[in-house]
């Protein structure tokens, strides 16, 4: 199997917006313009030009008006039309697909700086409207809401996908015999691990997150509102998840365990080695992507899906999970790190340090991309190591890679 040799995440070369929970801060805005918006004031705080990449793509799992023109209508918004590019959507494995599309550009030789830009959002979904394909339906129309629909299992022809999401959890559960008890327990203990994420005025989040944050109004003219953090996040207790009762009749999991939806934009720059100090904050922190790997588990068992995922990416590294000092997930349901910790025998209680998308919510796209980021600062913290990042997505695949810090001060 061929390993990356030459693909480097610049230090410092990377940003994520708070995420804002469902139908809140971020629901008038429009993704693409939102994270172009975004874009444009984060390559200005770091000195960095649009036109200093010669590739770039981007992820969007929920259409907008006019997304039609994906990559090319936003790269002329940041002020590079001279690049092109593909629009990805993989549902929650966008952000990972971008990272990983991006190595292998460099890798290949085909691009020395990526721009990989994550822009997506659940509120106020798309309506679409599909022709009548000539069924006895006096022409009317066949519709879905993009959002909706497809987290509720309301599809069309879609055999593995006639549930809602949350059942592929709660066949997880029936299968690895998980407890109620044990799910609160990793649960509250998530929530304690955001919580030094916040703690310090956001110390840790504002290493790649500016804060507080200027929410623009529609037109992009003024700041609407401004946000201390991500929006939407609920404290709560051990013991106030014990109370909750289960989301679903007859099931197991509570909303307590599961993540909510969410809106967002996140974005990293890929290089080879000869050009990541142009970018980096301090080109003597050294960050290879080193493996990514692909998966699907038995239809609907989504959450247990990034366990074979996660052991290509390391067959890729060339490492095992005991080589492994940090583990990132996305994380949708807490069945998924319960039934990941059990498979690979990395501690359930020592993953996701700093928070998860089981607390901060999902935009979709954007959730692997900033859980990427959260794992880079982690191991900057620690002083190097080798980190994983794995998670679900829609259609029961999963997606993982691995990445290496290299403190040079040290």
């Amino acid at each position: 199997m061929r390993r990356f040799q030459n693909v480097h995440i610049p230090y410092g070369a990377y940003w994520s917006t708070p995420f804002a929970r469902w139908q809140g801060s971020f629901a008038h805005l429009h993704a693409v313009q939102f994270g172009a918006h975004v874009t444009r004031q984060e390559l200005a705080r770091r000195g960095i030009a649009a036109t200093a990449f010669d590739g770039a793509l981007l992820g969007l799992t929920t259409p907008q008006r006019s997304s039609f023109h994906g990559l090319p209508w936003f790269m002329n918004m940041i002020g590079a039309p001279e690049v092109g590019g593909p629009q990805v959507a993989q549902a929650c494995a966008t952000g990972t697909r971008l990272l990983q599309l991006a190595a292998q550009e460099v890798e290949l030789g085909s691009a020395e700086a990526m721009l990989a830009v994550c822009c997506d959002k659940t509120s106020n979904g798309p309506m679409v409207l599909y022709p009548d394909a000539g069924s006895a339906g006096g022409g009317r129309p066949e519709t879905e809401h993009w959002v909706l629909d497809n987290f509720n299992g309301v599809t069309a022809g879609v055999d593995f996908a006639d549930e809602p999401i949350v059942a592929t959890a709660e066949n997880c559960v029936r299968e690895w015999q998980i407890s109620r008890a044990e799910m609160d327990d990793v649960t509250a203990h998530r929530y304690a691990q955001y919580k030094d994420a916040t703690a310090d005025d956001h110390a840790f989040q504002k290493r790649y997150m500016t804060l507080p944050f200027e929410v623009p109004d529609a037109k992009f003219k003024r700041v609407k509102t401004t946000l201390a953090g991500d929006e939407g996040v609920h404290d709560t207790t051990r013991d106030k998840l014990a109370a909750l009762k289960p989301a679903q009749p007859g099931g197991t999991l509570t909303f307590g365990n599961q993540t909510h939806p969410a809106d967002g934009s996140a974005a990293v720059i890929v290089t080879g080695k000869a050009r990541a100090a142009e970018f980096s904050r301090d080109p003597s922190i050294e960050i290879t992507l080193r493996g990514f790997g692909t998966a699907r588990s038995k239809l609907k068992f989504m959450p247990a899906a990034p366990v074979p995922a996660a052991k290509k990416a390391l067959e890729q590294a060339g490492i095992g999970i005991g080589q492994v000092d940090a583990v990132k997930s996305h994380n949708p349901f807490v069945v998924n790190d319960i039934v990941f910790a059990r498979e690979t025998g990395f501690d359930v209680m020592k993953m996701n340090n700093y928070g998860s998308s089981l607390v901060f919510g999902h935009p979709h796209g954007p959730t692997p991309m900033r859980s990427t980021i959260e794992l880079i600062e982690e191991l900057v913290l620690r002083g190097g190591g080798v980190g994983l990042f794995e998670g679900c997505a829609a259609g029961d695949t999963g997606m993982a890679l691995v990445v290496e810090v290299t403190d040079r001060r040290r």
